[in-house]
């Protein structure tokens, strides 16, 4: 990171000297002896700004990195382990059940569209859509093996209604199910976690400070040059709470950040062991054979309770008689991949290194929010970590700092004594970034369990959003109240109530202070 002091050349760098002068004219800062015009103190005003804003750029764009390429990777790895499942399938079939399978692919290609389109975010029930495949390759088989009969569309119906309890394929559909279900929750689930964390961060680290927070910055940053001291860095105390003050909003990010993280390792630990996509996938091919092996095996018993549950169908005209599976060539053995003849591994690579690693990195991006101003103080070209307390720049001279450090967070800004923090007026762009945490963690949670989840299209959410130290209350309230409405159907009752408060601020500007001040303490209380 470039250092904070280097934006703007000093009066003292320029080659050559200037008179300096009475500072009456300045601004911020100091009115003594000064050798800083009017003109230079703005555009160090507007280069304090800039150099802070890249600080926390170049800070975030790290973990943002990261967060973007791993969802590049698992992305890539989980589309092409169904590629590479559907292809295996196939082969194998082709090269077991010959035409009789190609005459029936459709099938089984349907199945794979279904899963890869719940998988990029489509509406699929996926206990529903394996009911369904199972129930169609019964429909299929009991043709075949009952190929001296007429079946009509409405018997057929029929027969699929016994699927559950005549358990035709064995107990590979139940198994199955149970499978596929969870490792698919748990992988589309984590994917799109990887891809809010990484939106999340672009959103939060693009910041606009206050003007409160612009004056601040340019006090410690470059006032120092114009009283001559040019090599002088700030106090590491005095840096630290400028940048939490300037940061307050993102300090409030940490806490549901951190319960995000903690989820998101969690679901990790599902996709190495019980709801390992690669495990359920690779083998698949097996396991819908084994169930066609069972259906085959008993279709006598089969045929005769479907029978008798939905009658006797009518004979066949002879020389009209189907095919049976004998004359089709299903009881050929099915002859799986050699571990040596199985396609390429995913994407290069296997799941459990993509989760080994992106586990180390959960792990790092934990209380980032809350590190950030302590990272950008200690950054090793600024300095300021490493200069003695009596020889660093307090805000006025060099000496001393004597002021403790503030907390993180809004609400500890109320007693910043460098930063003038209005803790009444939440940034709003935050606010939804923590709704956002929230969904998704609540998703994860759901993921974790084995329980499917709906799918958040991330694409809506804007991209041109800025964050700040707050804004007009005319401009927060409709835009909190859509915040609050938004995930109403998955929070608790103080969500509720944070709604209701959010939609009373229309009723008039003269009531509308103390009600966006009771809405900010609710959500502190729920946020902390």
């Amino acid at each position: 990171m470039r250092p904070l002091f280097s934006g703007i050349e000093s009066p003292f760098n320029l080659g050559f000297f200037l008179l300096c002068f009475s500072g009456d004219h300045l601004k911020v800062c100091s009115q003594g002896y000064t050798c800083c015009s009017q003109e230079m103190e703005e555009k160090y005003s507007q280069q304090s700004k800039h150099d802070f804003r890249n600080a926390v750029i170049e800070l975030s764009n790290h973990l943002q990195n990261m967060f973007s390429s791993r969802y590049k990777k698992f992305d890539e790895f989980f589309k092409e382990l169904l590629e590479n499942a559907e292809k295996s399938l196939n082969d194998m079939f082709v090269r077991t059940y010959g035409r009789l399978y190609m005459q029936n692919s459709e099938l089984f290609k349907d199945l794979f569209v279904e899963l890869k389109r719940y998988y990029v975010g489509g509406n699929v029930n996926l206990e529903e859509m394996l009911n369904e495949f199972w129930a169609r390759l019964l429909e299929r088989m009991f043709r075949l093996v009952n190929p001296q009969y007429h079946f009509t569309d409405e018997y057929l119906e029929c027969v699929s209604k016994y699927t559950e309890q005549l358990k035709p394929f064995g107990d590979v559909p139940r198994k199955l199910k149970l499978q596929v279900t969870r490792a698919f929750v748990a992988a589309r689930t984590f994917a799109q976690g990887l891809a809010v964390a990484r939106d999340v961060i672009s959103k939060v680290s693009a910041v606009n400070p206050t003007p409160q927070g612009t004056r601040a910055l340019l006090k410690m940053m470059y006032c120092p040059h114009c009283r001559g001291l040019v090599s002088v860095k700030p106090c590491y105390n005095y840096c630290f709470n400028v940048m939490r003050g300037c940061l307050a909003n993102q300090g409030d990010l940490d806490a549901e950040w951190n319960i995000f993280m903690d989820s998101m390792l969690l679901v990790a630990e599902r996709l190495e062991g019980p709801f390992n996509i690669e495990s359920v996938m690779d083998p698949i091919d097996v396991k819908i054979s084994d169930a066609i092996m069972n259906m085959q095996e008993n279709s006598m018993q089969v045929s005769q309770k479907v029978f008798q549950g939905c009658g006797q169908p009518k004979t066949l005209a002879q020389g009209r008689t189907a095919r049976s599976v004998s004359e089709g060539g299903f009881t050929a053995r099915f002859r799986p991949y050699n571990p040596e003849e199985r396609p390429t591994t995913a994407a290069g690579t296997s799941l459990d290194r993509l989760v080994t690693d992106v586990k180390e990195k959960l792990k790092q991006a934990k209380k980032f929010w809350s590190s950030l101003p302590g990272n950008i103080c200690n950054d090793e070209k600024m300095s300021v970590g490493t200069v003695n307390e009596n020889e660093c720049w307090n805000g006025s001279a060099k000496s001393r700092y004597d002021f403790a450090v503030t907390g993180n967070g809004l609400a500890s800004q109320v007693n910043n004594p460098e930063v003038e923090v209005d803790i009444t007026k939440p940034d709003m762009v935050i606010r939804r970034q923590i709704m956002a945490l929230r969904v998704m963690t609540n998703k994860l949670k759901n993921a974790y369990s084995g329980n499917d989840v709906d799918f958040i299209d991330i694409s809506e959410e804007s991209s041109g959003e800025e964050s700040g130290s707050g804004c007009e209350l005319q401009q927060c309230s409709p835009e909190f109240e859509f915040n609050a409405t938004e995930v109403t159907g998955s929070s608790n009752k103080s969500d509720k109530t944070v709604n209701t408060s959010a939609a009373a601020t229309r009723s008039g500007l003269s009531q509308a202070a103390l009600l966006l001040s009771i809405l900010f303490l609710a959500m502190q209380r729920q946020w902390r």
